[in-house]
């Protein structure tokens, strides 16, 4: 997904506290900052964009779009003469592309799993404080109990041991959604092994189309929406009305079978509300 000098002047005006016409600023790329909630849409008719949260804008152009300063960027491309060399300088590749130095993605656990990578057996058991980065992820087996649960938010993904809690009878192996210009390797590794996928995200529109584009879509049953017992009562009590009145559905709802993203779906619309997984890291294990 490239920026293109209009759209990267526009991202300029938002971070200046602008708000601007939908109409002028039609792209992929804002559609997919609209759906990370870094840019939220309003209006019925006439709809606005405005800037949701600047250091979340800058932390996806520097990890999708390699792009390091913005204002620098917008001036290479206006001036005819910028060379790689340029652009080397305000990227982190000398292309100007996407292209990636590492694939692979990673993976937390708070219990020992024996794995086998390159084969060879290995144990995933991460230092408190660590991750594990799996670069040959073709050869990369874990056993067929294990399941595999889809963190999307680093916060959540960095401190597992305090929701242990929430997955109490599963083996679990935890895989971060970030950074995003790796999840086609971690997508690519769950179609090819045979355990089921469990997606931990927040709940609410935006949480649920992530799963719905990007996972369920190429998992299919394998997949499922992880929903706590409590999310009504959480929803309710701690749930965020201005997370509800900034989203807006970005996946068709006729086409949704599991019955607890329904459910889901169902709360989320009578309390007018969402709620950010990281509530769940709050509650400490019993």
């Amino acid at each position: 997904m490239d920026l293109t000098l209009k759209i990267a002047k526009v991202l300029v005006q938002l971070i200046n506290g602008e708000t601007i016409p939908d109409s002028s600023a039609k792209s992929k790329l804002i559609d997919d900052l609209v759906r990370e909630n870094i840019i939220f849409r309003k209006g019925k008719h006439k709809k606005t964009l405005q800037l949701f949260n600047e250091n979340n804008l800058h932390l996806y152009l520097i990890n999708q779009l390699q792009i390091n300063n913005l204002n620098k960027y917008i001036q290479a491309l206006e001036n005819d003469n910028s060379t790689r060399a340029d652009f080397v300088k305000i990227t982190s590749d000398s292309k100007n592309s996407k292209e990636r130095v590492f694939k692979g993605f990673l993976i937390n656990c708070y219990n020992p799993i024996i794995a086998e990578l390159n084969n060879q057996t290995v144990t995933i058991n991460p230092t408190l404080g660590s991750f594990i980065f799996i670069y040959d992820y073709e050869t990369f087996k874990i056993p067929k109990n294990v399941t595999i649960i889809g963190v999307e938010n680093t916060k959540n993904f960095s401190q597992i041991q305090e929701q242990k809690y929430l997955f109490e009878g599963l083996n679990p192996l935890f895989v971060s959604r970030y950074p995003q210009n790796q999840n086609k390797d971690l997508i690519k590794w769950l179609k090819s092994v045979p355990n089921n996928y469990l997606h931990f995200g927040d709940f609410d529109f935006a949480g649920i189309g992530i799963y719905l584009n990007e996972y369920k879509k190429h998992l299919s049953q394998k997949a499922t929406f992880f929903i706590p017992e409590n999310i009504k009562s959480a929803l309710c009590e701690n749930g965020n009305r201005e997370r509800f009145n900034n989203q807006k559905l970005n996946f068709k709802i006729d086409t949704i079978q599991e019955v607890k993203i329904l459910y889901l779906l169902e709360i989320i619309n009578t309390e007018k509300k969402g709620l950010d997984q990281e509530y769940y890291i709050e509650t400490e294990t019993q």
